[in-house]
C-alpha cells in the first residue's frame, strides 16, 4: 500500500509553530518577487537547501525578518498613496471560510477579510521544518519520495500488513503533530495517485483510504479537475467529450490510448492500474532563477540584473558541484510578449563566461525596446568536466577562470552571497 502525507496550510501551520497566538485566527502567508537582490547595499544574503533532491529548489535568505508593512506596503509620497502589494502564497482554513484563496492578491484578501493577519514569508523555516519532517519519515517508513516541500509519498508495502495501515497511518499523523506541531492529512490507495487524491477527501487532518477492490466506485462521482496531472486545458479537452466525472473514463479506453503516451498514463492512473511505485530522491536536471518587477526602460538597469541573477545561478552550480552546458534567457516584456533562447556552450562552467554569454544573449534577443518586465534563466544538461566532451582550444583558460570562480564561491560560502560583486552589477 502507498501512503501519500501533505501537510494542511503548510507555510500558515509553520508560522503558528513560532507564534502560537495565531491558532485558531485567520492568517495567511503572502509573497511577492524578492527584488532586494538587485539593491546595491549588501545584504548578507545566504542560500539554504537541505532539501536538495529535484523536487524543492533552494531558498537565497538574510536574518532579518520584515514586518508586513516592510514587506507588502509600498509607500507613495504626497502624490500618490502607499499601495499594498504581493499575492497569498497559503490561507488557513479560517481564513478560506471568508473566501480567501491562494494566488489572490494581498489587497483583495483584506477586501474579504479586513481582520486577516498576513504573514510575509520565512522560507528559512518552512525548508527546516521540511528537512526536519523528511529525515522523521525516511526512519519511519522504508521507501519515502519527497515530491513537493509539503507533500511526501510512502511506501509500506512488505512492512506493514495491508489492514494495519489505515491504524500506521493514524500513528505517524498524530507523531508528526506531537513532534513539530504540524497538521497532516494522508491518503491511503494502493495505486499511487489515488493515494494522493485520496488525501484530497482526508483534509483537514485526516486519514481517508481507497481499499482495493472500492477504486471504482471512490472515484464515480469525482469532478476530472481533482485529479492530480489534469489541468485546465486537459479540463477543457475531456470537456469536450463529454467527459466530467473520472467515473466517465474508463468506457473511453479506446479515446486515451489514442493519444498515446500521455492518455495512456492518465488513463492508467485515474483507474488506478498504473503499477507507479516510489521514485527515490532525483538529481537536479536544472538550476534556474527569475525574478519580475516594475517595467524598465533602461537596459543598463536591465544588464546590471541579469549580472546579478547570473550569480545567485553560479553560486547554485558551484554548490551542486556540476557543470552546465546548455544556457537559457527569456526576457517578459509589459504588453505580454516574451522572447526566450537558449545556447550550447560545451566548455568549463565559470562566473565570467556565464554572464558575458548572458549579457551577449540579451544583446541577440533584445530586439523590440520594450519594457522589461521580468527575466528568467537556466542551466542545464551538466556534463562532468572532461578534456574528450569540453571544448580544447579555450580549455587552459576556463579552467583559469575556473579556478577563480571557485576562491569566489568559497569566500561567499563562508560570508555571504553578495560579500563580492562584479562591476557589472553596480
Amino acid at each position: 500500500m502507498i501512503i501519500h502525507l501533505d501537510l494542511d496550510c503548510y507555510f500558515a501551520s509553520a508560522e503558528r509553530t513560532l507564534d502560537r497566538s495565531l491558532l485558531g485566527k485567520p492568517i495567511a502567508v503572502g509573497g511577492r518577487s524578492n527584488l532586494s537582490l538587485f539593491d546595491k547595499k549588501q545584504s548578507s544574503t545566504k542560500m539554504y537547501n537541505p532539501n536538495s533532491g529535484a523536487f524543492v529548489a533552494p531558498v537565497f535568505h538574510n536574518s532579518k525578518r520584515k514586518t508586513f508593512e516592510e514587506f507588502f506596503v509600498d509607500k507613495g509620497d504626497k502624490n500618490q498613496p502607499d499601495k499594498i502589494r504581493g499575492i497569498i502564497t497559503t490561507a488557513s482554513y479560517e481564513a478560506r471560510a471568508f473566501g480567501v484563496k491562494s494566488a489572490m492578491s494581498v489587497n483583495e484578501a483584506l477586501q474579504y477579510c479586513p481582520h486577516l493577519q498576513v504573514v510575509p514569508p520565512n522560507y528559512l523555516l518552512y525548508h527546516d521544518l521540511s528537512h526536519q519532517l523528511s529525515e522523521y519519515l525516511k526512519v519511519k517508513i522504508p521507501a519515502i519520495e519527497q515530491f513537493s516541500i509539503d507533500e511526501f509519498f510512502g511506501d509500506v508495502g512488505g512492512w506493514i500488513d495491508d489492514e494495519d495501515v489505515y491504524d500506521f497511518a493514524l500513528e505517524v499523523q498524530q507523531e508528526i503533530l506531537e513532534k513539530f506541531d504540524l497538521p497532516i492529512s494522508i491518503g491511503i490507495s494502493e495505486a499511487k495517485w489515488i493515494a494522493k487524491l485520496a488525501t484530497k477527501s482526508a483534509k483537514p487532518l485526516g486519514v481517508y483510504e481507497v481499499k482495493k477492490g472500492e477504486i471504482e466506485s471512490y472515484i464515480k462521482n469525482i469532478e476530472i479537475k481533482e485529479f492530480p496531472g489534469i489541468g485546465k486545458a486537459f479540463q477543457k479537452r475531456l470537456y469536450s467529450y463529454e467527459i466530467y466525472k473520472l467515473g466517465d473514463i474508463k468506457e473511453r479506453k479506446e479515446l486515451f490510448y489514442s493519444w498515446k503516451l500521455p492518455g495512456i498514463q492518465l488513463y492508467n492512473r485515474v483507474l488506478g492500474i498504473d503499477k507507479e511505485g516510489i521514485n527515490k530522491a532525483k538529481d537536479r536536471k536544472s538550476i534556474g532563477i527569475s525574478r519580475t518587477f516594475d517595467p524598465i526602460k533602461d537596459r543598463y538597469e536591465i544588464k546590471r540584473r541579469i549580472s546579478i541573477l547570473a550569480r545567485h545561478i553560479v553560486y547554485m552550480v558551484y554548490k551542486q558541484k556540476v557543470n552546465p552546458t546548455t544556457y537559457y534567457l527569456k526576457i517578459n516584456y509589459d504588453y505580454g510578449f516574451r522572447i526566450k533562447h537558449s545556447i550550447k556552450v560545451e566548455r568549463v562552467f565559470s562566473e565570467i563566461l556565464f554572464k558575458d554569454t548572458m549579457s551577449e544573449l540579451f544583446d541577440m534577443i533584445d530586439t523590440t525596446r520594450g519594457h522589461i518586465t521580468k527575466i528568467s534563466m537556466n542551466v542545464s544538461n551538466f556534463s562532468c568536466q572532461k578534456l574528450k566532451t569540453l571544448d580544447l582550444i579555450n580549455h587552459n583558460d576556463d579552467l583559469k577562470r575556473d579556478k577563480i570562480s571557485k576562491s569566489l564561491h568559497k569566500l561567499r560560502e563562508k560570508y555571504s552571497l553578495d560579500i563580492i560583486k562584479s562591476g557589472s552589477e553596480l
